[in-house]
Protein backbone atom coordinates (compact mmCIF):
# COMPACT_ATOMS: atom_id res chain seq x y z
CA UNK A 1 0.00 0.00 0.00
CA UNK A 2 1.53 3.46 -1.16
CA UNK A 3 2.92 5.04 2.16
CA UNK A 4 0.59 8.48 0.86
CA UNK A 5 -2.31 7.04 1.86
CA UNK A 6 -1.54 6.95 5.85
CA UNK A 7 -0.99 10.62 5.77
CA UNK A 8 -2.25 12.00 8.69
CA UNK A 9 -4.01 15.22 8.74
CA UNK A 10 -6.59 16.97 10.59
CA UNK A 11 -6.45 15.21 13.97
CA UNK A 12 -6.12 16.89 17.01
CA UNK A 13 -2.88 16.89 19.44
CA UNK A 14 -3.66 15.33 22.66
CA UNK A 15 -4.06 17.65 25.57
CA UNK A 16 -1.35 17.39 27.71
CA UNK A 17 1.87 19.65 29.01
CA UNK A 18 -0.15 21.97 30.97
CA UNK A 19 -1.33 23.44 33.71
CA UNK A 20 -4.44 21.68 35.03
CA UNK A 21 -4.79 24.61 38.12
CA UNK A 22 -4.05 27.60 36.27
CA UNK A 23 -5.48 26.81 33.04
CA UNK A 24 -8.82 26.80 34.98
CA UNK A 25 -9.81 30.48 35.03
CA UNK A 26 -13.36 29.83 37.39
CA UNK A 27 -10.86 27.65 39.76
CA UNK A 28 -7.95 30.16 40.09
CA UNK A 29 -10.41 33.00 40.55
CA UNK A 30 -11.86 31.21 43.43
CA UNK A 31 -8.68 30.50 45.13
CA UNK A 32 -7.67 33.99 45.30
CA UNK A 33 -11.29 35.16 46.00
CA UNK A 34 -11.46 32.71 49.15
CA UNK A 35 -7.85 32.48 50.56
CA UNK A 36 -6.16 35.59 52.57
CA UNK A 37 -3.86 37.08 50.74
CA UNK A 38 -0.66 36.17 52.82
CA UNK A 39 -1.63 32.67 52.10
CA UNK A 40 -1.76 32.80 48.40
CA UNK A 41 2.05 33.01 47.45
CA UNK A 42 2.76 29.75 48.95
CA UNK A 43 -1.14 27.77 47.67
CA UNK A 44 -0.71 29.21 44.29
CA UNK A 45 3.03 27.79 43.87
CA UNK A 46 1.69 24.28 45.57
CA UNK A 47 -1.62 24.30 43.25
CA UNK A 48 0.39 24.85 40.16
CA UNK A 49 2.98 22.10 40.91
CA UNK A 50 0.20 20.11 41.40
CA UNK A 51 -1.41 21.22 38.13
CA UNK A 52 1.72 20.92 36.26
CA UNK A 53 2.15 17.40 37.10
CA UNK A 54 -1.22 16.77 36.68
CA UNK A 55 -1.33 18.04 32.90
CA UNK A 56 1.72 16.31 32.18
CA UNK A 57 1.80 13.23 29.87
CA UNK A 58 2.98 10.96 32.43
CA UNK A 59 0.74 11.50 34.86
CA UNK A 60 -1.91 10.55 32.24
CA UNK A 61 -0.28 7.71 31.34
CA UNK A 62 -0.81 6.63 35.14
CA UNK A 63 -4.71 7.27 34.98
CA UNK A 64 -4.91 5.21 32.15
CA UNK A 65 -2.51 1.92 33.35
CA UNK A 66 -4.40 2.55 36.31
CA UNK A 67 -7.55 1.76 35.17
CA UNK A 68 -6.56 -0.76 32.67
CA UNK A 69 -5.26 -2.97 35.45
CA UNK A 70 -7.85 -2.80 37.71
CA UNK A 71 -7.01 -3.78 41.49
CA UNK A 72 -7.23 -8.08 42.13
CA UNK A 73 -8.22 -9.44 45.44
CA UNK A 74 -6.25 -11.62 47.46
CA UNK A 75 -7.48 -13.73 50.18
CA UNK A 76 -4.95 -16.15 50.43
CA UNK A 77 -1.00 -16.23 50.87
CA UNK A 78 1.49 -19.18 49.36
CA UNK A 79 0.89 -20.96 52.43
CA UNK A 80 -2.57 -21.06 52.74
CA UNK A 81 -2.97 -18.36 55.67
CA UNK A 82 -5.82 -15.42 55.05
CA UNK A 83 -4.57 -12.09 54.36
CA UNK A 84 -7.02 -10.33 52.55
CA UNK A 85 -4.85 -7.68 50.80
CA UNK A 86 -5.46 -5.80 47.67
CA UNK A 87 -3.11 -5.06 45.06
CA UNK A 88 -2.57 -2.74 42.86
CA UNK A 89 -0.79 -1.44 39.73
CA UNK A 90 2.10 0.46 40.70
CA UNK A 91 0.56 3.72 38.61
CA UNK A 92 -2.08 3.45 41.04
CA UNK A 93 0.19 4.06 44.04
CA UNK A 94 2.18 6.73 42.04
CA UNK A 95 -0.74 8.81 41.91
CA UNK A 96 -1.82 7.97 45.43
CA UNK A 97 1.47 9.07 46.49
CA UNK A 98 1.83 12.24 44.69
CA UNK A 99 -1.39 13.40 45.95
CA UNK A 100 -1.14 12.41 49.66
CA UNK A 101 2.34 14.47 49.02
CA UNK A 102 0.19 17.10 48.13
CA UNK A 103 -1.44 17.38 50.92
CA UNK A 104 -5.05 16.36 49.95
CA UNK A 105 -5.86 14.26 52.90
CA UNK A 106 -4.78 17.76 54.86
CA UNK A 107 -7.51 20.27 55.64
CA UNK A 108 -8.19 20.24 59.08
CA UNK A 109 -6.56 23.35 61.26
CA UNK A 110 -4.67 23.97 58.32
CA UNK A 111 -4.72 27.62 57.02
CA UNK A 112 -7.14 27.60 54.60
CA UNK A 113 -6.92 24.40 54.78
CA UNK A 114 -10.31 23.18 52.99
CA UNK A 115 -10.42 26.01 49.83
CA UNK A 116 -6.87 24.92 48.99
CA UNK A 117 -7.42 20.79 49.54
CA UNK A 118 -10.46 21.22 47.19
CA UNK A 119 -8.71 23.18 44.68
CA UNK A 120 -6.15 20.68 44.76
CA UNK A 121 -8.58 17.62 44.79
CA UNK A 122 -10.68 19.10 41.88
CA UNK A 123 -6.74 19.28 39.99
CA UNK A 124 -6.05 15.80 41.00
CA UNK A 125 -8.66 14.02 40.21
CA UNK A 126 -8.66 15.03 36.15
CA UNK A 127 -5.63 13.27 35.89
CA UNK A 128 -7.43 10.05 37.47
CA UNK A 129 -10.45 10.02 39.36
CA UNK A 130 -10.95 6.51 41.19
CA UNK A 131 -8.13 7.19 43.74
CA UNK A 132 -9.19 10.06 45.03
CA UNK A 133 -11.91 7.97 47.31
CA UNK A 134 -9.10 6.64 49.85
CA UNK A 135 -7.62 10.59 49.57
CA UNK A 136 -11.85 11.57 50.68
CA UNK A 137 -12.56 9.13 53.50
CA UNK A 138 -9.13 9.66 55.00
CA UNK A 139 -9.50 13.50 54.91
CA UNK A 140 -12.71 13.09 56.29
CA UNK A 141 -12.73 10.46 59.06
CA UNK A 142 -11.22 13.36 61.31
CA UNK A 143 -14.20 14.82 62.66
CA UNK A 144 -15.45 11.65 63.62
CA UNK A 145 -12.34 10.80 64.72
CA UNK A 146 -11.95 13.99 67.03
CA UNK A 147 -15.37 12.45 68.90
CA UNK A 148 -13.07 10.04 70.55
CA UNK A 149 -10.07 12.18 71.82
CA UNK A 150 -7.21 9.41 72.70
CA UNK A 151 -8.38 7.87 69.35
CA UNK A 152 -7.57 10.94 67.03
CA UNK A 153 -4.76 11.69 69.13
CA UNK A 154 -2.99 8.43 67.68
CA UNK A 155 -4.76 8.65 64.04
CA UNK A 156 -5.05 11.68 63.29
CA UNK A 157 -1.34 12.80 62.86
CA UNK A 158 -1.11 9.97 60.35
CA UNK A 159 -4.04 10.66 58.73
CA UNK A 160 -3.18 13.90 57.96
CA UNK A 161 0.47 13.00 56.88
CA UNK A 162 1.44 13.79 53.76
CA UNK A 163 3.41 11.16 53.66
CA UNK A 164 2.10 7.70 51.52
CA UNK A 165 3.18 4.65 53.52
CA UNK A 166 1.05 1.65 51.93
CA UNK A 167 2.13 -1.42 53.63
CA UNK A 168 0.10 -2.46 56.01
CA UNK A 169 1.34 -2.12 59.92
CA UNK A 170 0.28 -0.98 63.50
CA UNK A 171 -1.14 2.56 63.31
CA UNK A 172 2.18 3.53 65.86
CA UNK A 173 5.02 2.05 63.08
CA UNK A 174 3.41 4.18 59.74
CA UNK A 175 4.38 8.02 59.11
CA UNK A 176 1.15 8.10 57.27
CA UNK A 177 -2.22 6.22 56.88
CA UNK A 178 -5.23 5.83 54.73
CA UNK A 179 -8.77 5.51 56.39
CA UNK A 180 -11.81 3.64 54.45
CA UNK A 181 -15.36 3.55 55.39
CA UNK A 182 -18.04 0.55 55.69
CA UNK A 183 -21.29 1.22 56.55
CA UNK A 184 -24.17 -0.26 54.01
CA UNK A 185 -25.35 -3.99 54.46
CA UNK A 186 -27.03 -6.12 51.76
CA UNK A 187 -30.88 -5.73 53.60
CA UNK A 188 -30.45 -1.83 54.34
CA UNK A 189 -28.68 0.24 51.66
CA UNK A 190 -28.75 3.73 52.65
CA UNK A 191 -31.04 3.00 55.30
CA UNK A 192 -28.00 2.58 57.92
CA UNK A 193 -30.68 1.96 61.00
CA UNK A 194 -31.84 -0.91 59.38
CA UNK A 195 -27.58 -2.12 59.96
CA UNK A 196 -27.67 -5.84 61.55
CA UNK A 197 -24.06 -6.01 62.33
CA UNK A 198 -24.10 -6.39 66.11
CA UNK A 199 -20.89 -5.39 68.52
CA UNK A 200 -20.58 -6.81 71.87
CA UNK A 201 -18.41 -4.77 74.31
CA UNK A 202 -15.38 -6.64 75.82
CA UNK A 203 -14.01 -5.99 79.16
CA UNK A 204 -12.13 -2.70 78.54
CA UNK A 205 -14.45 0.38 78.20
CA UNK A 206 -14.82 1.31 74.62
CA UNK A 207 -13.12 -1.95 73.10
CA UNK A 208 -15.80 -4.20 70.92
CA UNK A 209 -15.84 -7.29 68.66
CA UNK A 210 -18.31 -7.18 66.07
CA UNK A 211 -19.97 -9.79 63.79
CA UNK A 212 -21.94 -8.95 60.51
CA UNK A 213 -21.18 -8.18 57.03
CA UNK A 214 -20.64 -4.87 54.74
CA UNK A 215 -22.35 -4.55 51.31
CA UNK A 216 -20.37 -1.91 50.43
CA UNK A 217 -17.00 -1.14 52.15
CA UNK A 218 -14.67 2.07 50.74
CA UNK A 219 -11.09 1.83 50.07
CA UNK A 220 -10.45 -1.95 51.23
CA UNK A 221 -6.90 -1.24 51.17
CA UNK A 222 -6.72 1.22 53.85
CA UNK A 223 -5.66 0.93 57.19
CA UNK A 224 -8.61 1.40 59.64
CA UNK A 225 -12.45 2.34 58.62
CA UNK A 226 -15.47 3.75 60.45
CA UNK A 227 -18.16 1.15 60.65
CA UNK A 228 -21.58 1.33 62.04
CA UNK A 229 -22.84 -1.41 64.38
CA UNK A 230 -25.50 -2.10 66.78
CA UNK A 231 -24.69 -1.78 70.12
CA UNK A 232 -26.39 -2.81 73.46
CA UNK A 233 -27.74 0.98 73.06
CA UNK A 234 -27.83 1.00 69.91
CA UNK A 235 -26.49 2.07 66.41
CA UNK A 236 -22.91 3.33 66.82
CA UNK A 237 -19.27 4.26 65.25
CA UNK A 238 -16.33 2.54 65.68
CA UNK A 239 -13.13 2.20 63.97
CA UNK A 240 -11.95 -0.62 62.78
CA UNK A 241 -7.89 -1.34 62.56
CA UNK A 242 -6.95 -4.02 60.08
CA UNK A 243 -3.63 -4.11 61.84
CA UNK A 244 -3.95 -4.49 66.02
CA UNK A 245 -1.11 -3.19 68.23
CA UNK A 246 0.34 -6.29 68.31
CA UNK A 247 0.91 -6.36 64.46
CA UNK A 248 -1.38 -9.46 64.08
CA UNK A 249 -3.86 -8.75 61.38
CA UNK A 250 -7.23 -8.37 62.51
CA UNK A 251 -10.33 -10.46 61.81
CA UNK A 252 -11.65 -8.81 58.19
CA UNK A 253 -12.91 -10.69 55.52
CA UNK A 254 -12.46 -9.34 52.25
CA UNK A 255 -15.31 -11.64 50.67
CA UNK A 256 -15.01 -9.74 46.83
CA UNK A 257 -14.47 -6.66 44.81
CA UNK A 258 -17.30 -5.21 43.16
CA UNK A 259 -17.05 -5.19 39.72
CA UNK A 260 -18.54 -1.67 38.66
CA UNK A 261 -19.49 0.40 35.71
CA UNK A 262 -16.56 3.22 36.00
CA UNK A 263 -14.20 3.86 39.06
CA UNK A 264 -11.82 1.06 37.49
CA UNK A 265 -9.17 1.70 39.42
CA UNK A 266 -10.29 1.84 43.56
CA UNK A 267 -11.25 -1.12 44.93
CA UNK A 268 -14.86 -1.70 46.82
CA UNK A 269 -15.81 -4.53 48.47
CA UNK A 270 -17.81 -6.97 50.53
CA UNK A 271 -16.17 -7.59 53.90
CA UNK A 272 -16.66 -9.95 56.94
CA UNK A 273 -16.65 -9.77 60.25
CA UNK A 274 -16.68 -12.93 62.29
CA UNK A 275 -17.46 -12.25 65.60
CA UNK A 276 -13.73 -11.84 66.78
CA UNK A 277 -13.62 -8.21 64.66
CA UNK A 278 -11.86 -6.18 67.00
CA UNK A 279 -12.95 -2.47 67.51
CA UNK A 280 -12.78 0.61 69.23
CA UNK A 281 -15.72 3.00 70.02
CA UNK A 282 -16.22 6.56 68.68
CA UNK A 283 -18.62 8.34 70.16
CA UNK A 284 -21.52 7.16 72.84
CA UNK A 285 -23.19 4.19 71.94
CA UNK A 286 -26.70 4.83 69.93
CA UNK A 287 -25.31 7.99 68.87
CA UNK A 288 -23.62 6.13 65.67
CA UNK A 289 -25.09 8.45 63.13
CA UNK A 290 -24.54 11.46 64.49
CA UNK A 291 -21.17 10.45 65.10
CA UNK A 292 -20.38 9.60 61.61
CA UNK A 293 -22.08 13.01 59.74
CA UNK A 294 -19.32 14.83 59.80
CA UNK A 295 -17.53 12.48 57.83
CA UNK A 296 -20.46 12.16 55.29
CA UNK A 297 -21.07 15.94 55.17
CA UNK A 298 -17.44 16.19 53.98
CA UNK A 299 -17.30 13.46 51.77
CA UNK A 300 -20.82 14.31 50.05
CA UNK A 301 -18.37 17.86 49.08
CA UNK A 302 -15.99 16.01 47.71
CA UNK A 303 -18.74 14.29 45.51
CA UNK A 304 -19.76 17.62 44.62
CA UNK A 305 -15.70 18.43 43.77
CA UNK A 306 -15.35 15.23 42.15
CA UNK A 307 -17.79 15.94 39.25
CA UNK A 308 -16.38 19.55 39.08
CA UNK A 309 -13.43 17.85 38.28
CA UNK A 310 -15.07 15.38 35.61
CA UNK A 311 -17.05 18.49 34.05
CA UNK A 312 -14.01 20.65 34.07
CA UNK A 313 -11.86 18.24 32.51
CA UNK A 314 -14.57 16.76 29.36
CA UNK A 315 -14.98 20.41 29.26
CA UNK A 316 -11.01 20.98 28.70
CA UNK A 317 -10.86 17.85 26.02
CA UNK A 318 -13.67 19.67 24.07
CA UNK A 319 -12.55 23.31 23.61
CA UNK A 320 -9.22 21.59 22.85
CA UNK A 321 -10.40 19.37 20.03
CA UNK A 322 -12.67 22.42 19.08
CA UNK A 323 -10.28 24.43 18.65
CA UNK A 324 -7.63 22.53 16.68
CA UNK A 325 -10.49 20.32 14.42
CA UNK A 326 -11.19 21.65 11.05
CA UNK A 327 -14.68 20.52 9.48
CA UNK A 328 -16.71 22.26 6.49
CA UNK A 329 -14.65 25.00 5.86
CA UNK A 330 -13.13 25.82 9.20
CA UNK A 331 -12.37 25.29 12.68
CA UNK A 332 -14.99 23.83 14.70
CA UNK A 333 -14.81 26.42 17.57
CA UNK A 334 -16.12 29.13 14.97
CA UNK A 335 -18.91 27.18 13.74
CA UNK A 336 -22.07 29.57 16.12
CA UNK A 337 -24.06 26.06 16.83
CA UNK A 338 -20.65 24.47 18.04
CA UNK A 339 -19.85 27.53 20.07
CA UNK A 340 -23.21 27.64 21.68
CA UNK A 341 -22.97 23.40 22.85
CA UNK A 342 -18.93 24.85 24.06
CA UNK A 343 -20.16 27.55 26.22
CA UNK A 344 -23.56 25.96 27.60
CA UNK A 345 -21.10 23.19 29.17
CA UNK A 346 -18.19 26.01 30.25
CA UNK A 347 -21.27 27.63 32.08
CA UNK A 348 -21.97 24.64 33.88
CA UNK A 349 -18.58 23.74 34.43
CA UNK A 350 -17.68 27.05 35.58
CA UNK A 351 -21.16 27.25 37.93
CA UNK A 352 -19.85 23.45 39.22
CA UNK A 353 -16.04 25.03 40.36
CA UNK A 354 -17.78 27.88 42.10
CA UNK A 355 -20.19 26.56 44.23
CA UNK A 356 -17.68 23.70 45.71
CA UNK A 357 -15.30 26.14 46.24
CA UNK A 358 -17.48 28.14 48.17
CA UNK A 359 -18.81 25.54 50.56
CA UNK A 360 -15.09 24.67 51.10
CA UNK A 361 -14.57 28.19 52.07
CA UNK A 362 -17.36 28.13 54.46
CA UNK A 363 -15.50 25.17 56.11
CA UNK A 364 -12.53 26.92 56.98
CA UNK A 365 -14.51 30.10 57.88
CA UNK A 366 -15.76 27.90 60.73
CA UNK A 367 -18.48 29.89 61.87
CA UNK A 368 -22.48 29.27 63.15
CA UNK A 369 -23.51 30.91 59.83
CA UNK A 370 -21.43 29.37 57.85
CA UNK A 371 -21.67 25.75 59.26
CA UNK A 372 -25.80 26.51 58.86
CA UNK A 373 -25.27 26.97 55.28
CA UNK A 374 -23.04 24.26 54.81
CA UNK A 375 -25.75 21.90 56.54
CA UNK A 376 -28.03 23.20 53.90
CA UNK A 377 -25.74 23.59 51.07
CA UNK A 378 -24.07 20.67 50.66
CA UNK A 379 -26.63 18.14 50.16
CA UNK A 380 -28.44 20.89 47.35
CA UNK A 381 -25.15 21.27 45.81
CA UNK A 382 -24.25 17.18 46.09
CA UNK A 383 -28.04 16.59 44.35
CA UNK A 384 -27.77 18.73 41.54
CA UNK A 385 -23.69 19.03 40.62
CA UNK A 386 -23.47 15.35 40.45
CA UNK A 387 -26.68 15.39 38.46
CA UNK A 388 -25.49 17.41 35.89
CA UNK A 389 -22.20 15.51 35.67
CA UNK A 390 -23.03 12.66 33.43
CA UNK A 391 -24.99 15.06 30.16
CA UNK A 392 -22.17 17.38 30.69
CA UNK A 393 -19.85 14.42 30.13
CA UNK A 394 -21.99 13.00 27.06
CA UNK A 395 -22.51 16.29 25.61
CA UNK A 396 -18.47 16.74 25.61
CA UNK A 397 -17.69 13.34 23.85
CA UNK A 398 -19.88 13.93 21.61
CA UNK A 399 -18.01 17.10 20.56
CA UNK A 400 -15.08 14.97 19.66
CA UNK A 401 -17.61 12.36 17.84
CA UNK A 402 -16.76 9.54 16.65
CA UNK A 403 -12.97 9.84 18.12
CA UNK A 404 -14.66 10.72 21.56
CA UNK A 405 -16.09 7.15 21.71
CA UNK A 406 -12.57 5.73 21.56
CA UNK A 407 -11.21 4.60 24.43
CA UNK A 408 -7.72 6.26 23.63
CA UNK A 409 -9.69 9.49 23.71
CA UNK A 410 -10.35 9.18 27.69
CA UNK A 411 -13.81 10.39 27.14
CA UNK A 412 -15.18 6.71 27.58
CA UNK A 413 -13.45 6.47 31.26
CA UNK A 414 -15.08 9.93 32.17
CA UNK A 415 -18.37 9.03 30.66
CA UNK A 416 -18.06 5.76 32.66
CA UNK A 417 -17.09 7.65 36.08
CA UNK A 418 -20.04 10.54 35.56
CA UNK A 419 -22.79 8.59 37.39
CA UNK A 420 -20.54 7.57 40.53
CA UNK A 421 -21.09 10.76 42.74
CA UNK A 422 -24.33 11.13 42.78
CA UNK A 423 -24.67 6.93 43.32
CA UNK A 424 -22.48 7.56 46.34
CA UNK A 425 -22.57 9.06 49.85
CA UNK A 426 -26.58 9.20 49.24
CA UNK A 427 -27.94 9.12 46.52
CA UNK A 428 -30.54 11.97 45.45
CA UNK A 429 -33.70 11.00 46.86
CA UNK A 430 -31.39 10.63 49.85
CA UNK A 431 -29.81 14.32 49.30
CA UNK A 432 -33.12 16.05 48.56
CA UNK A 433 -35.03 14.77 51.80
CA UNK A 434 -31.98 15.71 53.79
CA UNK A 435 -32.70 19.17 52.13
CA UNK A 436 -36.33 18.81 53.12
CA UNK A 437 -34.97 17.92 56.76
CA UNK A 438 -32.70 20.59 57.71
CA UNK A 439 -36.12 23.03 56.06
CA UNK A 440 -37.82 21.78 58.98
CA UNK A 441 -35.33 21.36 61.73
CA UNK A 442 -32.72 23.71 61.39
CA UNK A 443 -34.26 27.08 60.61
CA UNK A 444 -30.79 28.71 60.93
CA UNK A 445 -29.91 26.63 57.55
CA UNK A 446 -32.30 28.37 55.55
CA UNK A 447 -31.60 31.61 57.12
CA UNK A 448 -28.03 31.25 55.91
CA UNK A 449 -28.77 30.32 52.43
CA UNK A 450 -31.16 32.95 52.03
CA UNK A 451 -28.30 35.83 53.59
CA UNK A 452 -25.72 34.35 50.76
CA UNK A 453 -28.54 34.77 47.67
CA UNK A 454 -29.55 37.83 48.95
CA UNK A 455 -26.12 39.18 48.85
CA UNK A 456 -26.81 39.44 45.46
CA UNK A 457 -29.85 40.48 44.55
CA UNK A 458 -31.16 43.56 43.05
CA UNK A 459 -27.96 42.98 40.56
CA UNK A 460 -29.86 40.57 38.64
CA UNK A 461 -33.95 40.55 37.23
CA UNK A 462 -33.84 36.80 36.54
CA UNK A 463 -32.18 35.55 39.97
CA UNK A 464 -34.52 38.16 42.29
CA UNK A 465 -37.62 36.19 40.57
CA UNK A 466 -35.53 32.67 40.84
CA UNK A 467 -35.20 34.00 44.37
CA UNK A 468 -38.66 34.98 44.57
CA UNK A 469 -39.81 31.51 43.23
CA UNK A 470 -38.11 29.52 46.34
CA UNK A 471 -39.44 31.22 48.46
CA UNK A 472 -43.03 30.78 47.26
CA UNK A 473 -42.31 27.11 46.87
CA UNK A 474 -41.03 27.11 50.79
CA UNK A 475 -43.63 28.83 52.02
CA UNK A 476 -46.23 26.08 51.07
CA UNK A 477 -44.23 22.55 52.77
CA UNK A 478 -47.85 20.94 51.85
CA UNK A 479 -46.49 17.33 49.80
CA UNK A 480 -43.10 18.72 50.48
CA UNK A 481 -41.39 15.21 50.08
CA UNK A 482 -43.25 14.80 46.71
CA UNK A 483 -41.51 18.27 45.88
CA UNK A 484 -38.18 17.50 47.44
CA UNK A 485 -36.23 17.24 44.03
CA UNK A 486 -37.49 20.25 42.11
CA UNK A 487 -36.94 22.25 45.43
CA UNK A 488 -33.82 20.98 45.88
CA UNK A 489 -32.70 21.49 42.51
CA UNK A 490 -34.17 25.43 42.74
CA UNK A 491 -32.14 25.69 46.03
CA UNK A 492 -29.06 24.70 43.94
CA UNK A 493 -29.84 26.83 40.81
CA UNK A 494 -30.02 30.37 42.82
CA UNK A 495 -27.27 29.55 45.22
CA UNK A 496 -25.21 28.96 41.34
CA UNK A 497 -26.82 32.26 40.45
CA UNK A 498 -25.98 33.83 42.95
CA UNK A 499 -22.22 33.52 43.21
CA UNK A 500 -21.93 33.71 39.44
CA UNK A 501 -23.35 37.15 39.53
CA UNK A 502 -20.91 38.21 42.42
CA UNK A 503 -18.23 37.00 41.20
CA UNK A 504 -18.05 36.16 37.96
CA UNK A 505 -17.38 37.73 33.86
CA UNK A 506 -20.77 39.59 33.67
CA UNK A 507 -20.84 37.25 30.36
CA UNK A 508 -20.98 34.18 32.58
CA UNK A 509 -23.39 35.78 34.92
CA UNK A 510 -25.77 36.63 32.21
CA UNK A 511 -25.70 33.68 30.53
CA UNK A 512 -26.66 31.71 33.39
CA UNK A 513 -29.47 33.83 34.48
CA UNK A 514 -30.89 33.70 31.17
CA UNK A 515 -30.34 29.96 30.79
CA UNK A 516 -30.86 27.86 34.07
CA UNK A 517 -33.26 31.22 35.76
CA UNK A 518 -34.64 32.91 33.37
CA UNK A 519 -36.30 29.99 31.15
CA UNK A 520 -34.24 30.93 28.18
CA UNK A 521 -32.63 27.86 26.99
CA UNK A 522 -33.96 24.55 26.25
CA UNK A 523 -33.65 21.07 27.77
CA UNK A 524 -30.52 20.28 25.96
CA UNK A 525 -27.08 21.72 26.16
CA UNK A 526 -25.96 23.97 23.52
CA UNK A 527 -29.79 26.09 23.61
CA UNK A 528 -28.34 29.28 24.98
CA UNK A 529 -29.72 32.44 23.62
CA UNK A 530 -27.60 33.29 20.55
CA UNK A 531 -27.82 36.82 21.61
CA UNK A 532 -25.26 36.42 24.91
CA UNK A 533 -21.39 36.40 24.31
CA UNK A 534 -20.66 33.07 23.52
CA UNK A 535 -17.13 33.05 22.18
CA UNK A 536 -16.02 35.22 25.67
CA UNK A 537 -17.31 31.73 27.61
CA UNK A 538 -15.87 29.48 25.35
CA UNK A 539 -12.45 31.36 25.61
CA UNK A 540 -12.44 31.37 29.10
CA UNK A 541 -12.54 27.72 29.21
CA UNK A 542 -9.91 26.35 27.30
CA UNK A 543 -6.91 25.58 28.74
CA UNK A 544 -3.73 26.74 27.42
CA UNK A 545 -1.42 24.45 26.06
Amino acid sequence: MAASTHTVTNQVPPLVGYDVFTSDRALSEAVERHLDPDLLPEVREELEVLGRATGSAQLREWGEQANENPPRLRTHDRYGRRIDEVEFHPAWHRLLGRSVAAGLTHAWDRPGGHVRRAAGFLVASQAEAGHGCPLSMTHAAVPALRAEPELAAVWEPAAVSHVYARELRPVAEKPGVLLGMAMTEKQGGSDVRANRTEARPLAVDGEYVLAGHKWFCSAPMSDAFLVLAQAPAGLTCFLVPRVLADGSRNAFAIQRLKDKLGNRSNASAEVEFDGTTWARRIGEEGRGIGTIMGMVAATRLDCVLGSAALMRQAVAQAVHHCTHRSAFGGLLVEKPLMRNVLADLALESEAATVLGLRLAAAYDAGTEEERALLRLAVPAAKYWVTKRCTPVVAEALECLGGNGYVEESGMPRLLRESPLNSVWEGSGNVQALDVVRALRTEPAALDAVLREVGAARGADHRLDRAIRGVLVELADLEGIEARARRLTERLALVLQGALLVRWAPPEVADAFCAARLGGDGGAALGTLPHTLDLRSLVERARAEV
